[in-house]
């Protein structure tokens, strides 16, 4: 939109075509009006800033508001314009993240400003408004996502940091762009408009002014307001310490919030794990069409914060350590927390395709996760798929949307044998999708960026060339417990053991102490429990992730009212009675 039109104040408002720009009835505004003020605007006026923390949910009465990504400087755009009834802000006035866009007053006219802690708590109480207001924000993030609005992260396609600060800001559903030293027009004017020397790459840029160089994840994190302080001190404790927030992780932050545990959730990455790069869960149970893994991720995410529990991320855990019946926590950093229980949430971690040419590619054209991020960089080129679960199933049908053609490579003979029936017919029936059954990959060929690869028939042994421009990876997962080495038992894989496992390796004259054996998802230390795909023998599902999740916080309350080292009240604040049940809702 030109300045020209903006002095003839023709603006127009722009259409709700995907439910991000809702309008309240007159209901919902009586309803909203008593929680916050009438304030008169003027045109030209900045309702807020982008990189400022939310302070106000902001309804319009009358006038309109333009909304601007890079508002000042060369990319400036508009992203919409709202009239009376609709509402301002984005998915981060929601979770305490700065503004990644201005908005400014076009026409003049009448606001209804709610402070942000009322709306927060107004989206929980309220489900009809809490998943108008959410639905919408979700939208507006996504449009954000793809207009590729907020901070830019400058930085060879070649170089790892570039590669860790593109995967946590793609994994934390930032809004951001990516500019290529390599291959970018505009690298270079940015290289000398801010003086870095390509040595000093990547940096993160941000609203013309701020630069960071190099940073780490939790720089990055701190810029953008996600919720990364520094974790408790070591005299600060909290009743639970949940370690990963996946959907694991996540449920058993939201149940033991809302049993009133203190309870802390750090990840050192983002919060959702593998569940929130999934494109379409269709078997949760609930969704009937389907939730994509990052709106199911958010709306736990907001559950947890509803309750009051406590997200640290990124937040890396190094070390547990037993101390007077309670735990230390240790953090990479150095810092440490004092838990009385804790659940191990951590998850797994794609396995790596081990074939020669990959390790230069990585990251580059060959990915273990297919977000919008990654879609967005295979502009219309085949791509390939190596592996036969749900989650290559998944991918190759998400892919297709964006390639001109997916081929999914299984080793096996047989799609049924570890896809879900429903996967199966939508990946056979799609016309851009070719299953290469008994196909495994030899090699990888691309100078700069994948080319093609080598595939082999292992019945026939049989080998052929695909064109490709990027290969898409999962090929099972290992789990995220090499700092648990020699402080609990794992399994021959090295996944957690619980329940009767645990106890029938763990230390006998500790156990006995407690006169119990370990519960069902307790660990060989009393107290530490073990919830999703980090457990040993769990299902690999999303439901039963969450199920697990919950029911950890259920087994955390027994071992407070059996061994009574934390506290003798159960969640709803009083004294249990002796071999009674305690309710987890």
């Amino acid at each position: 939109m030109s300045t020209a039109e903006h002095e003839k104040g023709a603006v127009r408002e722009t259409p709700d075509r995907y439910g991000a720009f809702p309008r309240l009835t007159p209901e919902q505004l009586e309803d909203l009006s008593a929680h916050g003020e009438r304030r008169r605007t003027a045109e030209g006026e900045v309702l807020y800033r982008e990189g400022e923390p939310f302070r106000e949910f902001l309804v319009i009465l009358s006038g309109t508001v333009e909304i601007l990504s890079d508002q000042g400087g060369p990319d400036e755009r508009t992203v919409a314009v709202h009239g009376p009834g609709r509402f301002l802000g984005e998915l981060g006035l929601l979770e305490g993240q700065a503004a990644f866009n201005t908005a400014v007053v076009r026409e003049a006219g009448e606001i209804l400003a709610v402070p942000v802690e009322r709306q927060r708590a107004l989206v929980g109480s309220d489900p009809v408004l809490g998943d108008l207001i959410l639905r919408a924000y979700l939208g507006r993030r996504y449009l954000l996502i793809g207009l590729g609005a907020g901070f830019r992260i400058l930085g060879s396609c070649y170089s790892r940091d570039t590669l860790r600060l593109r995967e946590f800001a793609a994994r934390n559903r930032l809004p951001h762009r990516w500019v290529d030293l390599e291959r970018d027009k505009e690298a270079e004017a940015l290289l000398r408009r801010f003086a870095i020397r390509p040595e000093e790459t990547p940096v993160v840029l941000w609203q013309g002014e701020r630069l960071l160089r190099n940073p780490s994840n939790a720089e990055l994190a701190r810029l953008i307001g996600l919720p990364a302080p520094a974790p408790s001190a070591e005299n600060e404790r909290c009743e639970v310490m949940v370690i990963g927030a996946g959907p694991a992780g996540l449920a058993a932050a939201v149940y033991g919030a809302s049993d009133g545990l203190t309870t802390v959730t750090v990840d050192a990455v983002a919060t959702g794990g593998q569940a929130a790069t999934s494109s379409r869960i269709e078997n949760y149970l609930g969704f009937p069409s389907g939730i994509s893994g990052g709106e199911l991720i958010e709306r736990a995410v907001l559950q947890a914060h509803k309750f009051g529990a406590r997200l640290m991320v990124p937040a890396e855990v190094s070390a547990l350590t037993p101390q007077d019946d309670e735990y230390i926590v240790t953090f990479t950093d150095g810092s440490r927390a004092r838990a009385g229980a804790v659940v191990l949430a951590s998850g797994v971690r794609y396995r790596r395709l081990e074939v020669p040419g990959i390790d230069l590619l990585e990251g580059i054209s060959v990915y273990y996760a297919a977000t919008v991020h990654e879609a967005g960089l295979c502009r219309a080129d085949p791509v390939a798929v190596v592996g036969g679960g749900n989650s290559a199933g998944q991918a190759a049908l998400f892919l297709a949307q964006h390639a001109s053609e997916v081929h999914l490579l299984v080793r096996g003979s047989d799609l049924n044998a570890d896809m879900s029936r429903y996967l199966v017919d939508q990946v056979e029936q799609h016309p851009k999708i070719e299953v290469l059954l008994h196909t495994e990959v030899r090699c990888v060929a691309g100078k700069e960026k994948l080319e093609s690869l080598t595939v082999e028939d292992n019945a026939s042994h049989e080998r052929r060339e695909l064109q490709a421009a990027a290969l898409f990876v999962f090929i099972g997962a290992r789990p995220r417990t090499e700092w648990l080495k020699g402080v609990l038992a794992l399994d021959e894989r090295g996944f957690v053991l619980t329940g009767a496992d645990a106890g029938a390796v763990a230390d006998t004259n500790r156990w006995a102490s407690l006169g119990r054996d370990p519960m069902l998802l307790e660990t060989t230390l009393p107290g530490v429990f073990a919830a999703g795909d980090v457990r040993s023998g769990s299902v690999k599902r999303v439901a039963s992730a969450t199920g697990e999740g919950a029911m950890a916080i259920r087994l955390v309350h027994e071992h407070r009212e059996r061994k009574g080292n934390l506290a003798t009240v159960g969640p709803e604040g009083r004294r249990p009675e002796a071999g009674g049940p305690v309710s987890s809702r």
